[in-house]
């Protein structure tokens, strides 16, 4: 890892470790903040002690970073537009990641500060869409191309979708435990167990489950929201040393000669579908010349860029053979195929055959330009674990006695932290970054309804007004402080 960063300017080496300090912060604050959701349940019920809970639940969430791949990092990546992640220089890429990463924290702290259970995923993600509309607007980029909306209307589908699908499955789980066991003690509160039982801890079997929940709440936790600090990372070593990370170094020949396979694959398609594409593509019109410059990409520069990306890459079995501008080059060639090849699967000449064809070919074409470092993943991954065993007792507070107006039983826990468990599972298997915090509160919520305990208005109120206001206010801040660093950088 050391010999990557050899050579850097003093000021570089610095503002790189400055910058890498800035995301691992993030993740750790990500850690006390998201995290106490995880374990708030275990915790209230009495099913674990505190710090034994948060000690398990921050191993958990190591784990579930070290083994959650990178599918949810790069959807947070190409939030940008692909022209913003082609434009890679040190001053802009520094601007970008201290301006979105300055929003995202101070966002946080403030509603971890008042026991808000707050979204790490919407400060981030409002952050990111900031900084891409602000850029479009120094730029004088209209605004529908400053972000890749259809990207953001896809996570916030799944950022609206998540917590709704949470109430509902936990409510309905609830009512599934009572009808199957109406008499359980499942259905005591820790307060009712204790007066009644004179027992401190849940049964058995509620205990357990309640126990393995919690740590797969953790480690599906650390899956999604730890490859959004993977993703920050890469955006950092991208802008700020492109030479060393634009491609991944560590890939081996088949990976590239998979890579140049699939750009020759590409331009069979594409004659192959001339009729409907040809327009488009403006296949057989385009000259040698016509090349995607350093700031956009345009689809009717595919031909050409198919063969400069063959020409770049042939002979070669080692991207250490590129000197640091065709590294550069060749991501930019094989980001904007992938560009062009994801409008071309939208085009309702084609069909279904030939665009699931076109996905297979989208995947060869990134599989060296979506990648992170195992350094990477283990930094961010001991980050949030560490984050995970501190700062967590004013949400657990919330967590049980704020959200309803009676206490949590033992049943409204274990359907509130299964649920979250499988929306989360199944948001990772899209590659969609959702919120543990809301999903585990609106089950929270779900479960209270179901029993017919009724809400406390406050809070609630309180969690809506910080789900409604995260998105808007972060992407103000960030687009302001991003206006501010741009206007230095002159």
């Amino acid at each position: 890892m050391i010999e990557l960063f050899s050579g850097l300017d003093a000021w570089v080496l610095i503002s790189l470790l400055m910058a890498l300090a800035f995301v691992l912060f993030f993740e750790f604050i990500n850690g006390f903040h998201d995290t106490a959701n995880a374990v708030a349940t275990v915790i209230y019920t009495k099913a674990m002690p505190p710090h034994l809970a948060v000690l398990l639940s921050g191993f958990f969430n190591f784990l579930g970073v070290l083994l959650g791949g990178v599918g949810v990092a790069y959807a947070i990546v190409h939030l940008l537009p692909v022209e913003l992640l082609i434009n890679v220089n040190t001053g802009h890429g520094l601007a970008m990641v201290f301006s979105l990463l300055a929003a995202a924290i101070a966002w946080n702290l403030g509603t971890w500060y008042f026991g808000i259970p707050a979204s790490s995923s919407h400060t981030l993600i409002g952050s990111i869409l900031g900084v891409g509309m602000s850029n479009a607007m120094i730029n004088g980029i209209p605004m529908s191309q400053g972000v890749n909306w259809q990207k953001a209307i896809d996570i916030g589908a799944s950022l609206v979708f998540s917590p709704v699908a949470g109430f509902v499955v936990a409510g309905l789980m609830l009512l599934g435990f009572k009808r199957w066991r109406p008499l359980s003690k499942m259905h005591k509160t820790p307060d009712q167990r204790k007066k009644m039982d004179d027992k401190k801890h849940p049964p058995f079997w509620n205990r357990l489950v309640l126990v393995l929940s919690a740590m797969a709440v953790s480690f599906v936790h650390g899956s999604n929201d730890g490859q959004k600090g993977i993703g920050l990372i890469m955006l950092v070593l991208m802008g700020i040393v492109p030479g060393q990370f634009v491609l991944d170094l560590s890939t081996t020949t088949y990976q590239i000669e998979r890579t140049r396979d699939a750009t020759q694959h590409l331009s069979q398609f594409y004659e192959r579908n001339h009729e409907q594409l040809g327009d488009f593509l403006a296949l057989g019109k385009s000259s040698p010349g016509d090349l995607p410059s350093q700031s956009e990409c345009n689809p009717q520069q595919t031909e050409p860029t198919i063969a400069a990306l063959q020409n770049n890459l042939k002979g070669v079995s080692d991207y250490h053979s590129l000197s640091s501008e065709q590294r550069v080059e060749v991501r930019r060639y094989l980001l904007c195929l992938d560009d062009t090849a994801k409008k071309v699967g939208k085009l309702p000449a084609l069909g279904d055959r030939e665009k699931s064809d076109l996905d297979k070919l989208r995947k060869d074409l990134t599989v060296t330009t979506e990648y992170a470092p195992f350094w990477v993943i283990f930094a961010v991954a001991l980050a949030l674990g560490l984050g995970t065993m501190v700062g967590w007792k004013r949400v657990v507070l919330t967590i049980g006695e704020k959200i309803g107006k009676q206490g949590m039983t033992y049943a409204q826990g274990m359907s509130a932290q299964i649920t979250t468990t499988l929306m989360i599972g199944l948001a990772n298997v899209f590659s969609l970054p959702v919120s543990t915090t809301h999903v585990l509160s609106s089950g929270v919520a779900g479960s209270m309804i179901a029993n017919k305990s009724g809400l406390q208005a406050g809070t609630v109120r309180n969690i809506l007004v910080a789900w409604l206001l995260t998105l808007p206010a972060c992407m103000a801040l960030a687009a302001g402080l991003f206006w501010l660093a741009s206007k230095a950088l002159g």
